[in-house]
């Protein structure tokens, strides 16, 4: 079992949640070939700006994967660029929902090796895996 941290946005956030799946752009197809039922997805939201307040970045639910990975280009999540569709999913199922701050964490996270300039271990991923040790904190403060 591999445990994943997935990156997104608050509008993807909320159709993950609905419709009970992650998906992401083509080329992390590699990264995503890698993904098997069982495994683990903590769903990290990131920092964004909406009408000038600063919503900081969080680490919303825990899902686990109930489906191999499958291409499905139906347009259900909001991407950046267009057309883009992130057709490559995974079917999942919630385990924890919540809200947990992500910067306190970044001091106890072991895959965050540089902690000043630690938003450099996410950019340009869809998702990452991540070790069991820090999964295990994430879950715990979850609730």
């Amino acid at each position: 079992m591999r445990l994943w941290l997935c990156i997104t946005n608050r509008n993807n956030w909320k159709i993950i949640k609905k419709k009970n799946v992650w998906g992401v752009p083509r080329r992390h197809e590699n990264t995503m070939k890698k993904v098997r039922p069982g495994d683990k997805l903590v769903i990290y939201v990131k920092q964004e700006t909406k009408k000038g307040e600063v919503l900081e970045p969080m680490i919303v639910g825990i899902f686990e994967v109930v489906s191999e990975p499958y291409t499905d280009s139906t347009r259900i999540f909001k991407a950046h660029a267009p057309g883009e569709t992130y057709p490559i999913r995974v079917k999942i199922r919630p385990l924890k929902i919540g809200e947990v701050k992500f910067k306190p964490l970044i001091p106890k996270l072991k895959f965050i090796k540089n902690k000043k300039k630690w938003s450099g271990h996410l950019m340009g991923k869809a998702m990452r895996e991540i070790p069991e040790e820090d999964y295990r904190l994430i879950e715990s403060m979850l609730g």
